[in-house]
């Protein structure tokens, strides 16, 4: 793939060929009103005009002005300056096809290379990484405006996210367009369940998320999911969404109902540390996955986090040998697309690349190995998957809790509270002995001791890649089987 794009998905992550004409031909300007940045109006296209005293959000906008000779203007007066507040939005308009095109790739990557003596041509990935690590380099006045304004032309529904007067939690330069307009990828709301015997499109060994509340199992196909990437849904009684991030390939389930409010969720089209941003439709604030937290809009004031909720993702075969009254996600679900294995994001799954940017790496486990992620106590831990199919019972600590982490044979991983208690293996993947050769079952809620009835809770882990995972907590705890 050019170097200078952004990597875009099989039949997902998209910009629309309409879209890319309209943004080559029409430019900045429609219905004789300006987007060329805040507070501007528009000009002929043969005129150039006095650019010295011009703030820097409206040099960035006229970069993608229909008149070559302006933008030629603009590139001298950048270098003149040698103001490295252009840098965020020169990489913004590399970053993207469509705007790379009008402004020149070639002199996008020369003017930055002229601002900051680096190196990276037109790869707009390793520009990104770089400016992450930057914290010199700063923003220009009314960044996130302008950025809004920059989108709006591409979808108003992606400007009206970014055009909000409450300051963003995150950095408004580390926030990525995904290739997609708001609600591209669409969510599934309450969708159609089937029983298990209706399920006959599934094979065994087909991933599913796992999901049980109050006696409620569902099971929800990850390549219906990847198609999706959000479920707003109830389930036992309680109302609930599963965000799929397929980039970092997480999913979490989240309890919705949070200060009072129950929120329902979509898809933004933007990204964060290569992490879906999704977006909740009562006050369209964005929202990381990973964390649960707004971090843009209305909420991004708040102290508001979601709660997560236990999931697991597992094999069909697996889970509905231990769930024979699941309900399944039904291939009904009012879209047209391809649910087959594989045919959204199968090469993505199988390749070692990542397709966005992201702040921060760490070389003690491979970008893409997939790991048991868990916070506990505010303190975050990783379990690599390969190391747990080694250690199918490992009790752990992480802080002041005593946890036992357990994997069956087909590499599914829960979490439980163990109090004081030591389990090891008993009998197959659904029964532990203590320390005192007491038996305990293993259930989807709790493990559960018949003799003395009682529980010990399980506690909300998830799947993540690592790279995914270690963007958000750099500071994460791991467990990599060398101890």
């Amino acid at each position: 793939m050019p170097k200078n794009t952004v990597g875009l998905p099989r039949r997902q992550y998209f910009l629309p060929t309409t879209l890319l004409a309209f943004v080559a031909v029409a430019g900045w300007f429609a219905a004789g009103a300006s987007a060329a940045g805040p507070g501007t109006s528009a000009l002929p296209a043969q005129q150039v005009p006095e650019i010295r005293e011009q703030p820097m959000a409206q040099l960035l906008a006229w970069l993608i002005h229909p008149d070559s000779k302006l933008r030629n203007a603009v590139y001298k007066e950048l270098k003149r300056r040698q103001d490295l507040s252009a840098v965020p939005g020169l990489i913004e308009l590399l970053r993207v096809p469509a705007f790379a095109r009008d402004a020149d790739p070639r002199k996008l990557a020369r003017a930055l290379k002229d601002l900051t003596g680096q190196s990276f041509g037109q790869d707009s990935v390793a520009w990104s990484e770089w400016q992450s690590g930057q914290q010199s380099i700063p923003l220009p006045d009314e960044f996130l405006l302008w950025k809004a304004t920059l989108f709006g032309l591409i979808d108003p529904g992606l400007q009206g996210f970014l055009e909000t007067p409450y300051p963003p939690k995150i950095r408004p330069d580390e926030i990525l367009w995904g290739g997609v307009r708001k609600d591209g990828i669409p969510a599934l709301d309450d969708p159609k369940m089937i029983s298990a015997d209706e399920a006959t499109y599934l094979r065994r060994v087909d991933l599913v998320f796992g999901v049980e509340i109050n006696g409620d199992a569902r099971a929800y196909p990850l390549r219906v999911l990847a198609w999706h990437e959000m479920l707003n849904a109830v389930v036992g009684g309680e109302p609930v969404s599963l965000a799929f991030c397929t980039l970092c390939r997480s999913g979490i389930l989240f309890d919705t109902t949070v200060g009072g409010t129950t929120y329902t969720f979509g898809s933004s089209g933007f990204l964060y540390q290569s992490n879906k941003l999704m977006y909740d439709r009562q006050t369209e604030s964005l929202w990381t996955t990973i964390p649960g937290k707004p971090v843009v809009g209305p909420l991004s004031t708040s102290d508001l986090e979601l709660e997560k909720l236990p999931l697991v993702v597992t094999s069909w075969k697996e889970w509905a040998q231990k769930h024979p009254g699941t309900l399944v996600l039904s291939l009904e679900t009012g879209y047209d697309r391809d649910y087959s294995p594989g045919a959204a994001y199968g090469d993505y799954f199988n390749s070692e690349e990542i397709w966005f940017p992201i702040s921060s790496r760490d070389w003690r486990v491979e970008p893409k190995e997939e790991v048991f992620a868990i916070t506990l106590g505010g303190i975050p831990k990783a379990y690599v998957v390969n190391a747990l199919r080694r250690r199918p019972v490992l009790n752990d600590s992480i802080g002041e809790r005593s946890i036992v982490v357990l994997t069956s044979r087909d590499g599914a991983v829960r979490a439980y509270e163990r109090g004081r208690r030591t389990f090891s293996q008993a009998r197959g993947d659904d029964v532990l002995k203590d320390g005192e050769g007491q038996t305990w079952q293993v259930k989807e809620a709790h493990l559960f001791n018949e003799s003395s009835q009682e529980t010990l809770a399980r506690l909300p882990g998830h799947l993540a890649y690592w790279f995914g995972w270690f963007a958000f907590y750099p500071g994460t705890l791991l467990f990599d089987g060398s101890k």
